[in-house]
């Protein structure tokens, strides 16, 4: 397996995982990859740093990606190895969460409960997030009480 970061026409970056130098070659050159951000196929391989292990570490083996099924958890001393880049669909999304979390109060699996409290008048008027079933929050949203679904995961339950 090899990692190659990657650009489209448009200058999107994103990465992407291969079987080998020519299974890109044979799937760019037949026009089956495309952008992950906007689906523009005109892909080609961009800049790439090599990864290099510290010291301490240079007698565990060479140095290269680790393919994805045995990656290794982020360790302290990689610090933002998992951050997602800075102009992905996925940077934009953290960004909304840590909005959310900041500007609301997390109510947890009283969601249902404080969102109609509060719908009725019963609870002080503010912003929350929290979780709740599929059918809790229908029977919400058909009692008129304002809410939306997020696009992600509570921080307990994301890993």
């Amino acid at each position: 397996m090899i990692l190659y970061s990657l650009k489209c026409s448009k200058g999107h970056s994103f990465d992407s995982w291969f079987k080998s130098a020519a299974a890109f070659d044979t799937l760019n050159d037949s026009g089956h990859l495309t952008c992950a951000v906007c689906g523009d196929a005109r892909i080609e391989k961009a800049l790439m740093a090599p990864q290099v292990r510290p010291a301490r570490q240079a007698a565990a083996g060479p140095a290269g990606p680790t393919p994805p099924a045995a990656a290794a958890p982020a360790r302290p001393e990689t610090p933002g190895r998992l951050a997602p880049r800075p102009d992905t669909p996925a940077a934009e999304l953290a960004r909304i969460r840590r909005a959310i979390e900041k500007n609301s109060e997390y109510v947890g699996v009283s969601f249902v409960t404080e969102a109609r409290r509060i719908h009725q008048g019963d609870a002080p008027e503010r912003p929350i997030h929290g979780e709740a079933r599929l059918d809790e929050a229908r029977a919400l949203i058909e009692e008129g009480v304002p809410i939306a679904p997020l696009p992600f995961l509570p921080g307990r339950k994301a890993n």
